[in-house]
């Protein structure tokens, strides 16, 4: 039988994670987490796959800043049920590059054991976040958004 969490435990890994500290990071993180986000690894070299608590603070605390230094996770939306967590988020940093502030949207899935994330999914608006980074927007023709999940407004 599994215990809930509770909502402060999951906003404590959210401020946990904008501090940049890897104490306060670590100490919301199982060391067998798996860790998953969704997105274009070539472009956004934070996501991608890693596993283990080690790989996380490496992702969180190193790789992440160096392309975007997270400045603001704003919850739009939080649902909790027994170890798991759901939130919406607006996720805001400073490109490293550039010094430019970058805003995208996240959904996020966590499962927690002995209140602590266990597992991680994220998925990001990442045409959004590409388009932020690269500093322009991406260019669609026509004949490649015919017959795939692009609009073209």
């Amino acid at each position: 039988m599994t215990t809930g969490i509770s909502r402060e435990l999951v906003l404590g890994f959210f401020d946990a994670r904008v501090s940049h500290d890897p104490v306060r990071i670590a100490k919301y993180l199982h060391d067998d987490v798996d860790w998953l986000i969704a997105g274009p690894v070539d472009l956004l070299h934070f996501c991608g796959h890693r596993h283990g608590k080690a790989a996380v603070l490496d992702n969180i605390v190193r790789i992440g800043p160096s392309l975007m230094r997270p400045t603001r996770m704003e919850l739009q939306e939080l649902l909790i049920d027994g170890d798991r967590a759901a939130s919406f988020v607006m996720l805001s940093g400073i490109l490293a590059r550039t010094g430019r502030t970058v805003s995208y949207r996240s959904a996020q899935f966590m499962r927690f054991l002995d209140n602590k994330v266990t597992e991680f999914r994220s998925l990001i608006d990442s045409f959004d976040a590409a388009e932020q980074v690269l500093g322009h927007a991406i260019e669609v023709a026509p004949e490649q958004a015919r017959g795939h999940n692009v609009v073209m407004v």
